[in-house]
């Protein structure tokens, strides 16, 4: 048995400034990983090509591992970029193979292609007609009609934060091998609903989405292949950003068919609990004042790199420092030139510092605005980590060069390449012990439960300034298909 075994992964944020080429794909590296150095790098990590890979061993199948490329979400991926990726996964194709697992996010847009996970299973199925070929997916996927046509097996995270992305990867390849050793015929059922839940109110851990995965996960139990609720990636104007549902089953069509519609009523019948209340950013400092105890986690998630933030915003920060807030630490702000900056004074030197602001954000019409910071440089890093999990549990992160400044009453992490703060060993690697502040500012908006969730005594969400705004009404939506809820509250399903 040989299975091609692959990673290509980019949520796209179509407001987004922050460009996306080949060598955001490699974190660090001029191009994405190749061959055995992808065995190297995931095999035994939380990872969907991680299961892959395992799951190939246990069978003993040849592996052909062309690339894994995973970019930090940003604009639509340059066509350069896309073309190399895939130009590798189809000549490993075209070299003879009995399946492709495929672990990809499910809302790539590309210069060229709104659905690029679907041009590439299109470009797959034309090449290999009857290819088994399953597929991994982000619970943030915008589901193209072109996704479910071409592959034979679908499935999605089932959480959010995303810990079950190993698990998602054993969902989507052992109906493949089950079909490769004739002992399952997948059926494939995909449906919407035109919804847009605000990224604020998906996650699993909370209503109403905890509900819909469990039913999911239900179903499963009760004898579907793969069952899931995506609830879609809405800070990209396309024709089918919003929320779907795919259901996989041993060759039941109809069972499939009432298990995808039942996930879609169940989310059509919430959709107003899927809408998030915005807060003033002063009132919410205010009230996190009010608290006692900490770590109170000061959630910045108008700025999250995770979702196509620049990750260099500095309201909140700014709001932060002008409140007085004391035993801060806050993760972060993107900004090499700062970093160089601090690298040159060395660590233990004060330095006053024009921090953050350095991208400017045309689609919402916001020019960077950077602010006066001064402090002493605690310390210097290279970046690099492990994650500690529960979220890619295993996997390599990389800040790259990475520093904190010490004004005395905020700790500031500045770090030279996008990370989102999921876990806690970016932390540990820049000398933070988030366990011991009174307050963590953190530039995330779900996934940083992953990691710290169980850290924080109180959480406050601050409305600062980003691309990842809450507000709908910042950006402005042309492509995506209407009706839709809540851009249109009348909208029918």
């Amino acid at each position: 048995m040989r299975l091609v075994i692959a990673q290509m992964k980019h949520e796209t944020n179509t407001f987004s400034p922050v460009p996306t080429d080949l060598r955001r794909f490699a974190r660090g590296r001029a191009t994405p990983l190749e061959g055995e150095a992808i065995r190297a790098a995931f095999k035994g990590t939380g990872t969907a090509i991680g299961a892959f890979i395992e799951l190939a061993e246990k069978v003993g199948a040849e592996m052909v591992l062309p690339v894994a490329g995973n970019a930090a979400p940003s604009a639509p991926v340059q066509t350069q970029a896309y073309e190399w990726m895939t130009g590798r996964i189809l000549d490993a194709i075209a070299q003879g193979c009995d399946a492709v697992l495929l672990d990809l996010h499910g809302a790539m847009v590309t210069e060229a292609h709104d659905d690029g996970e679907g041009e590439l299973l299109r470009r797959i199925r034309k090449l290999a007609p009857t290819l088994p070929i399953g597929v991994a997916l982000d619970m943030h996927t915008n589901l193209f009609p072109a996704m479910y046509e071409h592959a034979t097996v679908l499935a999605g995270y089932q959480t959010y934060p995303h810990v079950d992305m190993y698990e998602t990867g054993l969902r989507a390849g052992r109906p493949i091998l089950a079909l490769l050793e004739g002992k399952a015929t997948p059926v494939m059922v995909c449906g919407h609903r035109p919804m847009l839940p605000h990224v604020m109110r998906q996650s699993s851990l909370d209503e109403p989405n905890l509900g819909i995965q469990r039913r999911a996960q239900e179903m499963e139990r009760q004898g579907a292949l793969a069952a899931t609720f995506f609830v879609g990636f809405p800070h990209a104007d396309i024709a089918w950003a919003g929320s779907s549902a795919v259901v996989v089953t041993d060759g039941d069509a109809a069972k499939a068919k009432q298990n995808c519609h039942e996930l879609l009523d169940m989310a059509w019948k919430d959709r107003a609990h899927f809408v998030y209340k915005i807060e003033p950013l002063q009132t919410s400092l205010a009230r996190a004042q009010q608290m006692q105890g900490g770590p109170i986690v000061l959630l910045d998630h108008y700025d999250n790199c995770a979702s196509g933030g620049t990750m260099d915003t500095m309201t909140v920060l700014g709001g932060i420092l002008d409140a007085g807030l004391t035993d801060v630490a806050a993760f972060a702000i993107f900004d090499p030139q700062a970093v160089e900056q601090m690298k040159a004074a060395g660590v233990g030197s004060n330095v006053t510092l024009a921090l953050g602001g350095k991208l400017d954000m045309p689609a919402l019409g916001l020019k960077g605005s950077s602010r006066q910071v001064s402090g002493r440089v605690k310390t210097l890093v290279d970046g690099e980590y492990r994650n500690e999990g529960p979220m890619a549990r295993g996997a390599l992160g990389d800040m790259g060069l990475s520093a904190v400044l010490d004004t005395g009453k905020v700790e500031i992490a500045v770090i030279s390449r996008h990370t989102e703060p999921s876990d806690l060993a970016p932390f540990r690697l820049l000398g933070i012990d988030p366990a011991k502040k009174r307050y963590l500012m953190l530039k995330s908006r779900v996934h940083w439960r992953a990691g710290l969730g169980p850290l924080a005594k109180a959480t406050v969400e601050c409305a600062g300034t980003g691309v990842c705004t809450s507000d709908y009404g910042q950006l402005d939506f042309r492509r995506v298909r209407r009706p839709i809820y809540p851009l249109d509250p009348d909208a029918q399903p």
